[in-house]
């Protein structure tokens, strides 16, 4: 695979991401961590099981942050 276009020398190694309701009652705080997508492309991932705490129903979350211009030819 071919080096990404670009990196961010003073990216972290992982966010930390809180999600909350509308009333700001939080749901869960996830980690995203640093990541080397496939598409040659750098940036952060998480995917886990969020809980609403009011209803105890479950919701599948994916998130990706991508660092434009990363991608190698971009």
């Amino acid at each position: 695979m071919a080096e990404p276009a670009k990196r961010d020398p003073a990216a972290p190694k992982f966010l930390e991401i809180t999600i909350k309701d509308g009333d700001g009652k939080t749901w869960q705080t996830l980690f995203a961590h640093a990541k080397d997508f496939s598409t040659g492309s750098v940036g952060y991932y998480v995917s886990d099981k969020i809980t609403n705490p009011a209803s105890a129903e479950r919701y599948q979350c994916g998130l990706s942050f991508t660092l434009i211009g990363s991608k190698p030819g971009a």
